[in-house]
């Protein structure tokens, strides 16, 4: 594994950058990440993205053989490949896929009748990253931690505060509080992509901020807002939500939050307040 490049000719593989392929090779970020993750023996994890195996050999010895890793690579070429780096960890379970077409909670379940609770680590393509966070948020039984390695400017939007809130960073922060864990430089990886990129761990609530059954009628309420960003939070919602500018200049007094403000200001909370005041 030390010789990622000669490991790719052996099985006559180029990278595709059609699928993000940039393997992580530095060693302290990889110990970062498990450290990030901080697992145990016998704990359960997702990992996307598995690449080379180069982190999921790590992920195997943190678990032990008490615990389960579940790798689901996209690339049918690189199963060969993750095949040979894997022998050694028998609680390693390989799956061939999109990870977008399949159950999170059935791929850990793996035929057993109860789900434990289970981690996510993945390396995720910026052009994947938004579906790939809602597809796990929304899963019928969350991950309790997720750390994931995206592009920087990524991980700022995920790890923002109020004045430079977005729709993605209130997507996730109604779910749990992420925070930056390292950056990684572009020579982090083999090839080395263009941009910098950064690992950000989210530590999922028990519960997002709004009851799970009225979580579509929360986001209806946010994309409106950030629908016209450039505009006060009274007329974006007015025309986002098609209701009356002064109804709207209400809600939001009862909320607490002034009608002029725009949408990147709000906190996920004020968001909360919002959206009940408008039911």
């Amino acid at each position: 594994m030390a010789d990622i490049p000669a490991l790719l000719r052996r099985f006559a593989i180029q990278p595709k950058r059609s699928l993000g392929q940039n393997f992580l090779v530095d060693e302290a970020a990889l110990e970062r990440i498990v450290a990030a993750a901080e697992l145990k023996p016998g704990d359960s994890v997702l990992e996307i993205g598995p690449g080379l195996g180069t982190l999921t050999r790590r992920l195997a010895e943190s678990v032990t053989s008490t615990g389960r890793v579940v790798a689901v690579e996209l690339d049918e070429r690189l199963i060969p490949v993750l095949r040979f780096t894997l022998a050694p960890y028998p609680n390693v379970e390989l799956v061939h896929g999109d990870i977008l077409e399949l159950d999170p909670v059935e791929l850990i379940r793996g035929g057993r009748m109860h789900v434990a609770s289970y981690r996510v680590v993945a390396n995720l393509p910026y052009y994947i990253t938004s579906a790939v966070l809602r597809h796990l948020l929304e899963a019928r039984i969350r991950p309790t931690r997720l750390v994931l390695t995206v592009q920087l400017e990524v991980a700022a939007r995920l790890t923002a505060g109020p004045g430079e809130m977005s729709l993605l960073a209130v997507s996730v922060q109604a779910y749990g509080r992420p925070r930056l864990v390292t950056r990684l430089k572009a020579g982090a990886f083999y090839p080395p992509p263009k941009v910098d990129s950064a690992v950000v761990r989210v530590d999922l609530y028990e519960q997002p901020l709004v009851p799970p059954e009225e979580l579509e009628a929360f986001f209806e309420v946010v994309r409106a807002g950030f629908g016209e960003r450039r505009k006060q939070l009274r007329n974006a919602l007015s025309r986002g939500l098609q209701r009356d500018a002064q109804t709207v200049a209400t809600a939001l007094a009862r909320a607490g939050v002034d009608p002029a403000r725009r949408a990147e200001t709000l906190s996920p909370e004020e968001w909360v307040r919002v959206y009940q005041a408008l039911m």
